[in-house]
């Protein structure tokens, strides 16, 4: 008998993993889909703001109901109907999070398996749970239709994906709990190290996904004739119309010529001035003693973390008319009025000394940490050759830097568009606008600050992103090219 288990048991192991793999699909799609408003299954009535998901509505009551107000005020609706629907949401959240986890847990072994498919039966009651209390919020809401015309319940499509794909986290995980059989007392909660450091890199997937890939969604925008609050419908459908403005109207083009140009030299600046913080990482490393070299990395590094609108406020204390600068000039016998913030005159090469006082202490530690990794043996034989510290400098530390450096400066030419807002933001005025004004301060300022032209910002926006990733691997290519090395 124990023959036959022996036997049998790599099959059931077969077809567990077979199920397991659908498991993980449908965990994966019920993760992914609540962060979608598009898909949420809160819609229930019009009330409902129409940019609430599954997940926003599972964790903001306020935001649930944030369009609810005056029905609430006027007891059009109860409260209680709103809190049924928001803790069904919550509910569903948990239970995609409870189906993640059961389909991380199923790379480990039999009894982290076992243990997964717990977490699997009860992220998939949760999720068709949360959608039950959904459907009686919408029989709620059905219900005083009569009543108030303006109330229109409607029952969402994504409610019976949510109740789906809960009901196949819910069986497969019975089903594989039924096929696995019984882990040895023995056995340990244990995964496979390529596994563990998949999981690991995971967050920083989602991550990525949330913040770099998922505004791509946005872009849908651009194809419409979008005013802030209002929809995305056949009506206000517009095609192609501001991809053909953007290039046909001559003041839209001459703005784009001009930011275009402000952008590329102020990157281009940056460009060439990227070797300073290897200098300066490499003096540093020739420092000897252990309390000053702390304190000069101390002092060159803590503006990096003072945002730009406090150095805003230091420069105009500084620069001010009533500032420091003038005020030490009149102690002098100078008097000078000057606002030296003000005007566009050396623009460039001020936001270029603003930018490499924030920035290039952070900005060489990375070569700090390199200089760390050379080899000791290379400084003992060049010393013994009777190399001195200059000649160590230009030979041995120099060299071993280039690798790093120019995968950063590859990095700094694909982000030859992306040169930031905050800085240019902060520092804008009625005079220098013409001269300041990059390529992100001017998608922010079309789209968000005068918030008249959401669909061509968000164009620009687009081919921003298209030529930087077209920078990248032109950039790489040449790299590869010339030098042998590649970073793609």
């Amino acid at each position: 008998m124990n023959a036959a288990l022996t036997r049998n048991l790599p099959l059931q192991h077969r077809a567990a993993d077979r199920m397991y793999y659908l498991l993980r699909i449908a965990a994966l799609f019920a993760m992914a889909l609540m962060f979608f408003p598009d898909i949420s299954s809160a819609k229930v009535t019009i009330l409902i703001n129409k940019s609430v998901s599954l997940f926003s509505a599972g964790i903001s009551y306020s935001g649930l109901i944030s369009d609810s107000a005056r029905p609430l005020r006027l007891e059009w609706v109860q409260a209680s109907t709103y809190q049924i629907l928001h803790y069904g949401s919550l509910i569903a959240v948990l239970g995609g999070l409870f189906a993640g986890a059961c389909g991380c847990m199923s790379l480990g072994s039999l009894r982290l398996k076992r243990l997964g498919n717990i977490f699997g039966i009860a992220g998939g009651g949760m999720l068709m749970l949360g959608m039950g209390m959904t459907y009686i919020a919408y029989r709620q809401f059905a219900a005083i239709v009569e009543k108030a015309d303006r109330i229109a319940a409607t029952l969402p499509d994504a409610v019976f994906i949510y109740a789906g794909l809960g009901l196949l986290i819910l069986l497969i995980s019975v089903i594989v709990q039924g096929i696995l059989p019984r882990a040895d007392k023995n056995d340990r909660f244990e995964m496979k190290a390529r596994y563990r450091l998949f999981l690991m890199f995971l967050p920083i997937v989602v991550l990525a996904f949330v913040f770099a890939y998922l505004p791509l969604y946005g872009w849908r925008y651009a194809f419409y004739d979008y005013q802030p609050g209002g929809t995305l419908s056949a009506e206000t459908f517009a095609g192609f119309k501001y991809f053909q403005a953007l290039f046909q109207n001559e003041s839209t083009r001459n703005d784009m010529i001009r930011v275009l140009r402000n952008t590329l030299v102020m990157s281009g600046l940056g460009i060439a001035t990227s070797w300073v913080p290897l200098v300066i990482a490499i003096l540093m490393a020739e420092i000897r003693s252990k309390f000053f070299l702390r304190s000069v990395q101390t002092i060159i590094t803590i503006p990096n973390f003072i945002s730009w609108v406090l150095v805003y406020a230091v420069a105009l204390a500084m620069f001010n008319t009533d500032g420091f600068l003038n005020g030490f000039l009149g102690l002098l016998g100078v008097q000078s009025d000057t606002n030296y913030l003000m005007g566009n005159q050396n623009i460039w090469l001020k936001m270029l000394a603003w930018g490499m006082w924030k920035g290039v202490g952070w900005s060489s530690i990375i070569y700090v940490a390199a200089i760390t990794g050379i080899d000791v043996h290379l400084y003992e034989a060049a010393t013994v050759d009777g190399a001195g510290r200059f000649q160590k400098m230009r030979y041995i530390t120099l060299p071993s830097l280039m690798p790093t450096y120019m995968v950063l400066l590859l990095l700094a030419v694909a982000a030859i568009l992306s040169n930031g807002m905050d800085q240019y933001y902060v520092f804008q005025n009625a005079q220098n606008t013409s001269t300041i004004e990059v390529l992100d301060l001017y998608v922010y300022n079309i789209g968000i600050g005068e918030g008249t032209s959401i669909p061509l910002s968000t164009i620009v926006g687009m081919f921003k992103t298209i030529i930087s990733v077209m920078l990248l691997f032109i950039a790489n290519n040449v790299s590869k090219w010339t030098r042998g090395e590649s970073i793609v």
